[in-house]
């Protein structure tokens, strides 16, 4: 099956070290399943499990991945299928499939669905892991398939790097303002702490004051003319940073 001892893999470290990165595994076979759950949370991720593909999803839809692990042969709807919902649903996460199916066509089909990378059973874990670790890298600050993500009456278009209104008005944001919307935009639910904010949009190799992250929040705020219930929020988490909500 996963071809790895437990000590081997303490070896590999994923690449954010960061214990927001959130995997979710489904596998319908326990003796997979459950051991790879073990190895991923000794690895610092935070790891949701499900044994089939319905399964999947509610997780996923409560608590978005950052990386998805799936198996394709599943009972009920297949991995092909909760790929497909998944991106459906405007799911950002790198997906990585697992299958005893090699055939040229499967793996076709994988990515068709909207799958991002393609693993082969028997695996052996430390491969599995720099899979992982690549997706995250890939997808950190990346988006959905569509571009566009729609907060409240304005509309962000990543590609275009723009935020505008129905009626197609432009708000004027510097590179970081827009960096930090659609970073927490793309975590909703998440507690983000400031240094991991820090990190992702300034970068790990400047040296700014963590409350810099607060006064950008309420720039941003006050550039949108946030009010409750206007769609979405950007709620203080004491002690920690911030957390991005749909209403």
């Amino acid at each position: 099956m996963m071809h790895a001892t437990r000590h081997a893999m303490s070896e590999t470290t994923h690449d954010a070290d960061d214990p927001q990165d959130r995997i979710l595994v489904v596998e319908d076979d326990d003796n997979l399943r459950l051991p790879l759950t073990d190895v991923l949370e000794e690895e610092g991720f935070v790891v949701d499990a499900a044994a089939t593909g319905e399964e999947g999803l509610t997780l996923a839809a409560k608590r978005p991945p950052d990386v998805v692990i799936l198996d394709i042969m599943l009972p009920g709807i297949d991995g092909y299928a909760v790929c497909k919902q998944l991106r459906a649903t405007g799911c950002s996460a790198g997906i990585l499939m697992l299958t005893a199916r090699t055939l040229e066509d499967d793996v076709v089909r994988g990515f068709d669905a909207g799958a991002d990378d393609y693993l082969a059973k028997p695996y052996r874990l430390r491969e599995l892991l720099a899979r992982v670790g690549s997706l995250l890298r890939r997808h950190a600050g990346t988006t959905a398939s569509d571009p566009t993500l729609k907060l409240g009456r304005w509309t962000v278009n990543r590609e275009a790097r723009t935020v505008s209104d129905a009626s197609g008005h432009e708000v004027e944001m510097t590179r970081t303002e827009f960096d930090l919307l659609v970073f927490l935009a793309d975590r909703p639910g998440k507690a983000l702490p400031r240094t991991h904010i820090l990190e992702r949009v300034w970068g790990q190799d400047i040296a700014v004051d963590p409350r810099t992250v607060d006064n950008f929040v309420s720039s941003l705020k006050r550039k949108l003319a946030w009010t409750k219930g206007c769609g979405f929020s950007i709620r203080a988490v004491r002690g920690v940073g911030y957390r991005f909500e749909r209403d």
